[in-house]
């Protein structure tokens, strides 16, 4: 029999409208026939996969610093992220921290040769994805100099600074031209309306 391992089950689905419970029917009862005992059961609900930052998958890694468990056991490696560099990222927090990681449909374990060898794999993976990015990066900018236009980040929308800057000027526009209406002196026929609305009175 297996020796006793502390384990922490993570589920994730995308959209509110799909459910988790196959997902976790099915860890259990790996965790079950292997011999591990459940700390806590993490589930992000309706969340992409492509956000880094989840609340429950937060948790969880934090819980894993905290050494709370030794073996994080997933459904699939694509439920823990979609992106190759983010997920390379946990898988060599994991194994700093000596934390095993299986992915029950795919047969994966990372403390086995087929799970480090998807790691090396995974890896080359990452760092072909990072090679792609300079790539387009470098081509992009030279598109730009042949075309005679400014190099690096534009300024727009995305321009904070620019945006408070101008924020600012148009609500002091606004504060003047109030102001400016209301010391403005009444012309002449102004001046005959409210008379004849006084008589009126």
């Amino acid at each position: 029999m297996n020796e006793k391992k502390i384990g922490a089950m993570y589920l994730r689905v995308s959209t509110p409208d799909q459910t988790t419970l196959n997902q976790e029917l099915e860890l259990k009862n790996y965790c079950e026939r292997e011999n591990i005992e459940i700390y806590n059961i993490y589930k992000d609900e309706g969340v992409s996969g492509a956000k880094t930052s989840r609340p429950e998958l937060d948790k969880m890694l934090q819980d894993m610093r905290n050494k709370c468990f030794e073996v994080i056991v997933v459904w699939k490696f694509d439920r823990l992220g979609r992106s190759t560099a983010h997920l390379l990222q946990v898988l060599e927090e994991l194994k700093n921290k000596n934390v095993r990681l299986i992915a029950t449909s795919q047969n994966i374990d990372t403390s086995n040769p087929m799970g480090k060898f998807f790691f090396i794999i995974l890896s080359g993976f990452a760092e072909m994805e990072r090679e792609l990015i300079r790539e387009r990066i470098k081509l992009g900018l030279a598109r730009r100099k042949k075309q005679g236009k400014p190099l690096g980040r534009q300024k727009g929308a995305k321009d904070k600074t620019k945006r408070k800057r101008l924020g600012y000027f148009q609500r002091e526009y606004r504060n003047k031209k109030a102001k400016f209406k209301q010391t403005t002196p009444l012309n002449p026929k102004q001046i005959n309306s409210i008379k004849l609305n006084s008589n009126k009175q």
